[in-house]
C-alpha cells in the first residue's frame, strides 16, 4: 500500500501551509500579470500543483494556501482545480489572500504572512505546521519528512539538498554535525560554506519547515513584536532559533520520489533560464521527474478538450511532433515541432516550425512561423511569417510583430 492510499497518524494530525504570494520578479514578463505559483508548467500543470499535490499523496489532507501578488489566477486554479477534496472528511484547501489582519500592511515576510494568518492554525489546532514554498518543482513524500521530525525528538526541522556551490548563494546556506543538527545558517550569503567532504556543494534550505505548532505560534509572536525584524522564516526566525534550540536536518534524498537510481531532483524555477531548463528536462527519454507514475500523480485542473490533433497539408508538410510534450486542444496543420512543449490549445499554421521552445496555452500562430529556443507566453497571436530565436538574413525584413491575428489557415 503506497504512502497516498492511507493517512499516515502524523499527516492525519497535520496542517500544510503553501507560501504562495512572492512576486517572482526574476521570471521578467511571465509574472507581469501572475502570482510565480501560479506559472504554466509542463503543458498542462501550474507550478504549485507540485507541493498541493505532494500534499495529498502524502496524505496530508488539510492546507492552506497564503496568497499576495496578483493572486486572482492562481485563486481561481485552487479554487476550480482542487475542488475535489472531501470537505465532510475534514479535507479541505483554505485560500487566504492578504487582507491587512494585522493593521494596515500586507504581508512584510514570509514569517509575518502566517501570523496574519494565525487562527487558521487555531481553528484546526494541528500537533505540526508544515510550511512549504508554492514555486519549487519536485516530488516528495511528507509523510517521510514527518516521521524523521518526530524521531529526531527536535521542535523545528528544515529539509535541506547539496547544491553547486556556486548556485548556493540564492539560498538558505546551513552547516550540520553528525547528528544533523543544524549548528549554523546564513540566508542567501555572498560567500557560501561548501561541505567539508564535497567542496563544490553546498546545503541549502528548500524552504521547507516542519514545526511543532506550539513553538511556531509562540516564535511568530516574538518575531512580531521585534521591530529589528524583516518577519521572514530563512533571514530571522530559523536564524535566531539555531542559537537556542535543537534543530533538526532533514536530507531531502531520504523523502524524494523518483526512481531509485536516479538523483533526487529539485528545482527552484525562479529565473527565466532555470523555468525553460526545467521544462526542457521533461522530454528526456527516461526524465527524473517522472509525469508518468501512476503512484505519486501531480494533480490539476484539467480542462475539457479534445485530443491533440496532427493535420498534412499536403504531401511535403506534414503535421508532426519529435521528442515532444502535445496537450489536449492543440491542432498542427502543417506544422513541425521538435524538442519543444505544446500547452493547452496551441494551434499552428502550415510551413510553421517549433524548435526547443515552449508554447503557453492558447498561443495561435499563423503560417510560415519559425521559433527556436523561445518562450511564448498564453494568449499570443503570432503572424504569418514570424519569427524569434533566429539570426535573420541581412537582407531579410525586421519581422513583424503586429498585433493583427494570425491568417485562419
Amino acid at each position: 500500500m503506497t504512502t497516498h492510499e492511507a493517512r499516515h497518524p502524523l499527516c492525519a494530525t497535520c496542517y500544510a501551509v503553501v507560501l504562495a504570494g512572492g512576486r517572482g520578479s526574476r521570471l521578467g514578463p511571465l509574472t507581469d500579470r501572475r502570482a510565480k505559483p501560479a506559472v504554466p508548467f509542463a503543458g498542462q500543470l501550474q507550478i504549485i500543483d507540485f507541493p498541493l499535490s505532494n500534499c495529498v499523496n502524502s496524505g496530508i489532507r488539510r492546507i492552506g494556501v497564503l496568497t499576495q501578488y496578483k493572486a486572482q489566477s492562481l485563486i481561481r486554479h485552487v479554487e476550480r482545480g482542487w475542488n475535489f477534496l472531501a470537505g465532510h472528511l475534514g479535507e479541505y484547501i483554505d485560500i487566504a489572500p492578504a487582507q491587512q489582519q494585522g493593521g494596515e500592511a500586507w504581508y512584510a515576510g514570509t514569517a509575518d504572512a502566517v501570523w496574519q494568518n494565525r487562527d487558521l492554525l487555531r481553528e484546526v489546532r494541528p500537533r505540526h505546521v508544515l510550511l512549504l514554498a508554492g514555486d519549487h518543482v519536485y516530488k516528495m513524500d511528507y509523510a517521510r519528512l514527518l516521521a524523521d521530525h518526530a524521531d529526531s525528538g527536535a521542535a523545528l526541522t528544515v529539509a535541506c539538498h547539496e547544491v553547486p556551490l556556486e548556485e548556493a548563494g540564492a539560498f538558505g546556506v546551513m552547516a550540520v554535525d553528525e547528528q544533523q543538527r543544524i549548528v549554523a545558517f546564513e540566508e542567501k550569503p555572498a560567500r557560501p560554506r561548501p561541505l567539508p567532504d564535497r567542496p563544490e556543494c553546498a546545503l541549502a534550505s528548500l524552504g521547507i519547515y516542519v514545526f511543532d505548532t506550539d513553538l511556531l505560534l509562540a516564535e511568530l509572536a516574538r518575531d512580531a513584536a521585534d521591530p529589528r525584524s524583516s518577519h521572514d522564516f530563512g533571514r530571522d526566525l530559523i536564524p535566531a532559533l539555531i542559537e537556542r534550540i535543537p534543530v533538526h536536518a532533514h536530507r531531502f534524498a531520504d523523502s524524494a520520489v523518483g526512481p531509485p537510481d536516479a538523483p533526487p531532483y529539485w528545482r527552484d524555477v525562479g529565473t527565466v533560464d532555470a523555468y525553460y531548463a526545467a521544462n526542457l528536462d521533461l522530454l528526456l527519454p527516461q526524465p527524473t521527474l517522472n509525469l508518468h507514475d501512476d503512484r505519486w500523480p501531480i494533480l490539476s485542473q484539467q480542462r475539457q478538450l479534445p485530443p491533440a490533433q496532427f493535420i498534412d497539408d499536403g504531401p511535403q508538410r506534414p503535421g508532426e511532433a519529435r521528442q515532444s510534450l502535445v496537450a489536449s486542444g492543440c491542432v498542427l496543420h502543417g506544422a513541425q515541432v521538435q524538442h519543444s512543449i505544446l500547452f493547452a490549445k496551441v494551434r499552428l499554421g502550415p510551413g510553421s516550425r517549433v524548435e526547443d521552445s515552449l508554447l503557453l496555452p492558447d498561443v495561435t500562430g499563423g503560417r510560415q512561423l519559425h521559433l527556436r529556443r523561445a518562450i511564448v507566453d498564453k494568449h499570443c497571436r503570432l503572424p504569418d511569417g514570424f519569427t524569434a530565436g533566429l539570426d535573420p538574413p541581412p537582407t531579410a525584413p525586421a519581422a513583424s510583430t503586429s498585433p493583427r491575428r494570425a491568417s485562419p489557415w
